[in-house]
């Protein structure tokens, strides 16, 4: 995303709106410790999950791209190696916040009343929880300014290598998780919120 600080405040915005929704979904519907259809519980983790993936492609696409030039022939802050930790450190930031939320809508989602349902249950949610710690540990490592382009680039990075290795174990997951018996694989695949799911993980 390109245009400086409204550039950022509309991704942030565009972020809040995305949390809101979904923390208003899982408001909604608080199923945690309560045995579900397992098409409920996969509609539930599929939503929760994709609007959560979105999210994080987003921030990522704001940090890569803080701004493209500066009106006032200054060198942008964000341009700066302390601008880019402060970019990147915000961006992570709202990982975290969206992780909160898609953690609280995984847990809501309830078990799935198949012969493995608790199981799978566990397997997500302990991924879910992973995916937490993982952006925490990552947003905690930037309490240090970088002191060159250099180090902010490295950070970058590092922050980016971060989100998409939750991204790519979560796609894993769920993979694992159909496998664990016919009825949980069907319901992951019939499902609008899953099929739409690996429509995204997919391009």
């Amino acid at each position: 995303m390109r245009g400086g600080p409204l550039a950022w405040i509309v991704g942030a915005a565009v972020g809040v709106v995305l949390v809101l929704g979904v923390t208003a979904l899982i408001g909604n519907r608080d199923d945690q410790g309560e045995t579900v259809a397992a098409g409920d519980w996969a509609q539930n983790v599929c939503g929760a999950v994709g609007v959560w993936r979105g999210e994080l492609e987003a921030i990522v696409e704001d940090i890569r791209t803080p701004s493209a030039s500066s009106t006032t022939g200054e060198e942008p802050q964000s341009e700066t190696p302390q601008g880019r930790t402060g970019f990147v450190r915000k961006g992570l930031e709202r990982g975290v916040q969206a992780t909160e939320t898609m953690v609280e809508g995984v847990d809501n989602a309830g078990t799935p009343d198949t012969s493995d349902g608790e199981e799978a249950t566990e397997r997500l949610s302990d991924w879910a929880d992973s995916a937490l710690s993982e952006l925490e540990e990552s947003q905690d490592s930037l309490d240090d300014e970088a002191d060159s382009l250099e180090e902010s680039i490295e950070q970058f990075t590092d922050a980016a290598g971060t989100i998409a290795a939750v991204l790519a174990s979560g796609a894993q997951t769920i993979v694992e998780v159909s496998r664990l018996d016919p009825a949980l694989a069907a319901a992951l695949l019939d499902t609008s919120a899953c099929q739409q799911l690996r429509e995204e993980t997919a391009r």
